[in-house]
């Protein structure tokens, strides 16, 4: 099987832009890409495209061909629907594809448009990657959903707010460089503690915002980089996939993520590491508690001691291991299709040095990319490497 390099990334500034489409977005991300990795469109095989929401922000359904005339490509299309693991599901397929010698060139991404709803019809379409009958129906939203993933994470390992106050500052701090993330400004552990409560223990700083944006990346197989001379010194080297059952109240535990870890289990075999190789990682922090559920979930953390790890300095961006260096979804932005294609650029920019984080990863070689979905009932984890 070939090896996976990461030709080329571009993504949009993410933020509040509810007069932009979503193909306009993805047109913008898919000429940064394409810019970037000296590929030429005609050389595409396929599309991978990851939207969550479309048919509700949008009235737009079939998007996988509307976004490849948007990219300015012909090749066939298919749109990926994991809730936000959208376009963490578009990127383990087009690897595959490389991989097994289907394709050479594959364009993957994601975009979404959700500012133009509003904060209540944005609430509402985000609430479907719940179960619809046990869960949305009861009145449940996600705030109240990881809420209680917190505080059963406190009730069992103990915790508290102050310890996901860090997480958030933390992320906001590394967004301070990010010029596409959508919160490019710092926050201090009181502001957290002080802002109005969403859903008991968490507050508005514990929360990701609602987003606009788009993500392309340019993929292609170790054979075809060698045919035409292009340098790309990361690679996409394992890659894996878990699910969990989908309301809460059917689960095992509330703190824990077993679809992350059989994602992450399954991606380090892949990729012939483990967790101890990892020298930065992108997570899914649509709230605080989630980076914690992560960092477990990938051995990154032992179970019971991810709730300290921002308060102790370990996650930071001098300590052992940075976390979300990008600013993750709580800074940086959660444009919901676009998330998962997003991290895999930002870790392939940290790896390759291009980042303007990449000063606190100087000697980094390998590097995590953790997309879920809803309340981790999906989940997708990418392990990418410096190979040359």
């Amino acid at each position: 099987m070939s090896n996976v390099r990461v030709a080329g990334v571009g993504l949009t500034p993410f933020g509040n832009t509810p007069e932009r489409t979503s193909r306009d977005l993805f047109a913008e991300a898919s000429i940064k890409a394409f810019e970037d990795s000296g590929v030429p469109r005609e050389d595409v095989d396929a599309l991978f495209y990851g939207n969550f929401m479309g048919e509700l922000s949008e009235h737009q359904g079939h998007q996988g061909p509307l976004m490849a005339e948007a990219a300015g490509i012909q090749a066939p299309a298919t749109r990926y629907e994991s809730a936000c693991a959208s376009s963490g599901a578009a990127v383990r397929d087009a690897v595959m594809r490389v991989r097994n010698g289907e394709d050479d060139v594959v364009l993957v991404g994601g975009a979404e448009r959700m500012t133009n709803l509003g904060t209540a019809g944005a609430t509402e379409a985000l609430a479907i990657a719940a179960d619809d009958l046990w869960e949305v129906r009861a009145g449940t939203t996600f705030p109240g959903a990881y809420a209680l993933m917190a505080q059963a994470y406190f009730d069992e390992f103990g915790g508290e707010h102050e310890d996901l106050a860090h997480i958030a500052v933390k992320n906001h701090e590394n967004a301070l460089t990010n010029d596409k993330a959508q919160y490019q400004s710092a926050i201090e552990v009181s502001d957290v503690l002080e802002a109005p409560q969403i859903s008991s223990p968490l507050g508005l700083y514990d929360s990701c915002p609602l987003s606009d944006g788009a993500a392309a990346v340019v993929l292609m197989s170790e054979e075809y980089a060698d045919e035409h001379d292009l340098e790309a010194p990361v690679a996409i080297t394992g890659t894996g996939q878990g699910g969990d059952r989908m309301a809460l109240h059917d689960r095992d535990h509330l703190a824990r993520s077993p679809a992350a870890r059989k994602a992450g289990e399954e991606a380090y075999a892949d990729a012939g590491v483990d967790a101890g190789d990892v020298d930065l990682a992108e997570v899914h922090d649509c709230f605080t508690i989630a980076e914690v559920l992560a960092l477990e979930a990938l051995d990154l953390e032992s179970i019971g001691e991810g709730i300290t790890a921002a308060r102790d300095g370990r996650t930071t961006a001098d300590g052992e291991t940075p976390i979300n260096l990008s600013g993750g979804l709580k800074a940086k932005g959660h444009p919901v299709g676009a998330t998962g294609a997003s991290q895999i650029a930002e870790v392939a920019k940290l790896l390759a040095g291009t980042h303007p984080n990449s000063s606190a990863v100087e000697d980094a070689t390998t590097g995590v990319a953790h997309n879920a979905g809803g309340t981790v009932a999906s989940a997708t984890v990418h392990v990418l490497e410096v190979v040359e």
